[in-house]
């Protein structure tokens, strides 16, 4: 399989994560309706996307510059072997 090339599909690939996070976090806060949920579900959603920023934009534009991430395995086989 070769990677999406096209502006368009990978805007739609976008919209697509978009649209699925939404609704699982929709579906999540219907079935526990209270405001402490939903914040707590919020500050998880905002750890995690800033755990992912940092796992590939700080370490490979700041850190170590040479290694270029192809996903979260090829980051942990980084932290391993610089153990």
């Amino acid at each position: 399989m070769t990677d999406i090339r096209d502006p368009k599909l990978l805007y739609l690939k976008g919209l697509l994560f978009l649209a699925l996070g939404l609704l699982a976090a929709g579906i999540l806060v219907v079935e526990h309706p209270s405001w402490r949920f939903g914040l707590l579900l919020g500050v998880a959603i905002w750890a995690f996307a800033r755990a992912y920023y940092f796992a590939f934009y700080v370490i490979e534009h700041y850190i170590d510059g040479r290694f270029k991430y192809a996903g979260i395995f090829a980051f942990l086989r980084y932290l391993w072997r610089r153990e």
